[in-house]
């Protein structure tokens, strides 16, 4: 018996071991320098609550670069799962990868394999863990069909009130959500799923998207995205998700938030602005557009990010330099990204041999420009 006694008592002390040493070797979420915040999802999952203490710290010193589908392609290439090999424009260039990687989950909601521009949606699950495995931090966003006319997100035949309660065409859009949810939570990385922002219905205040200003009321839109957090998160239990909103360029604090659903329904802060051949009314809606997204994110404690931006064919081959980097210096901002490389007519960051790649690797090397390397560099435990 005494045996048996010192066995069961060096198992006690062996287990007791291994506890101490599990919670020595975890540092606790919350701290002096990361309080508590209140996220749309009570049940949110831990890595996720991770990855908002992540850019919070990050935010502190500075800002993460992003493109949109930079794994899936890039000006002259194609991610190729045979081959399967991590690429990106951004890296092709600089040496060092994006530390924030979008896609669009547009077709998703129409069951197909590929969404609207072509991406594999299995490629893109693939992207989507390289990416994470790695350290960047994933965002989503959805261009989805016209649910009443069934045309593009562009068709901008009213349909918001058909889909939100009361709506006849509430079932269609419940089940577009259930295919999005179905999707999000097969991003799994080590049995658990894999932390994303949804910026869904953004740019609402333009009037482009069936969605926007003009095709819906700022009431209909409210209710259209609470109904869509609501489906996803009690209906469906997508436990993964930072609600991200987004409008297009604003003039002042009431036109950002004219659509905004409430403080309970998003944690993230964002704009979209676009530099269209005139550099100098960009700069100066960049200035004003993040000082005002600023002061509303802080007054109400969210983070916030640059969600959309670039040049197109960046004519300008100072554009990195002079006009976007000196009013994004100390924003606050968490990312900034830069929209997609589809062609040479089409694309918002250099590719090996254009002209502005030299003053591209030159904003990349600033202080504050952070990239995957940067990332993986940081302590945000």
């Amino acid at each position: 018996m005494k045996t048996v006694g010192s066995k069961i008592g060096l198992i006690k002390k062996l287990c007791l071991l291994v506890v101490l040493a599990w919670a020595f070797s975890c540092k606790p979420l919350y701290n002096a320098g990361y309080e508590k915040t209140p996220m749309v999802d009570k049940k949110l999952s831990l890595p996720t609550k991770r990855l908002h203490k992540k850019l919070f710290l990050t935010s502190k010193k500075g800002i993460i670069l992003g493109h949109q589908d930079s794994p899936g392609y890039g000006v002259g290439w194609k991610y190729d799962a045979a081959v399967d090999a991590f690429e990106s424009d951004v890296q092709k260039a600089t040496g060092d990868f994006p530390g924030v990687y979008g896609f669009d989950l547009g077709h998703i909601e129409l069951d197909k394999t590929h969404n609207l521009d072509t991406v594999g949606f299995a490629s893109m699950r693939k992207n989507i863990l390289d990416a994470h495995e790695k350290g960047g931090v994933i965002t989503l966003s959805w261009h989805l069909n016209n649910p009443f006319s069934d045309g593009s997100s562009w068709d901008t035949i009213s349909a918001v009130d058909k889909i939100i309660p009361g709506g006849a065409y509430i079932k269609k859009y419940e089940h577009w959500v259930e295919r999005l949810a179905n999707f999000v939570k097969s991003l799994k990385h080590k049995g658990k799923g894999i932390p994303v922002i949804f910026r869904p219905f953004h740019e609402m205040n333009g009037n482009w998207f069936w969605w926007g200003d003009g095709n819906c009321s700022p009431s209909d839109y409210v209710a259209l995205w609470k109904q869509t957090v609501h489906l996803l998160r009690d209906k469906y239990r997508v436990h993964q998700i930072l609600y991200a909103y987004s409008p297009n360029i604003v003039d002042s604090e009431s036109t950002f938030l004219k659509y905004y659903p409430g403080d309970a329904y998003v944690d993230i802060l964002g704009i979209d602005i676009y530099d269209h051949n005139d550099s100098e009314a960009y700069a100066k809606n960049v200035r004003d557009n993040l000082k005002i997204l600023s002061n509303i994110a802080k007054r109400k404690n969210k983070l916030y990010a640059f969600t959309e931006t670039g040049s197109e064919k960046i004519p300008n081959e100072k554009w990195f330099t002079e006009i976007l980097y000196p009013n994004i210096q100390a924003s606050g901002i968490a990312w900034i990204l830069f929209w997609r490389n589809a062609r040479e007519s089409h694309h918002y960051v250099p590719f090996p041999g254009h002209k502005s790649e030299t003053d591209f690797i030159q904003f990349c090397k600033s202080k504050d420009i952070l990239l995957l390397g940067n990332l993986q560099t940081i302590d945000t435990q």
